[in-house]
């Protein structure tokens, strides 16, 4: 396994986490901004997942390059 696969396992979970959605998914878990509130829940496991999944959205643009960038490669390799 080389560096490239492991990069693409990267993009590939940011991508999983840029998806979810609050309303329909993470509201009613209990995983949203609202729930963990709050300086000390920030602090906790469960509020630093809530800030990744908030920053994988937040960076959705990179993201789509990112995933462009990726497609191209795999294109131009085979």
């Amino acid at each position: 396994m080389g560096l490239w696969t492991v990069l693409q396992g990267f993009l590939l979970i940011a991508n999983a986490f840029a998806v979810l959605n609050e309303d329909r998914f993470l509201s009613p878990r209990g995983w949203s901004f609202a729930d963990v509130g709050g300086a000390h829940g920030a602090n906790t496991l469960k509020g630093q997942i809530i800030g990744l999944i908030y920053a994988a959205q937040y960076m959705r643009l990179p993201l789509i390059l990112l995933n462009g960038i990726t497609i191209l490669v795999k294109f131009v390799s085979f």
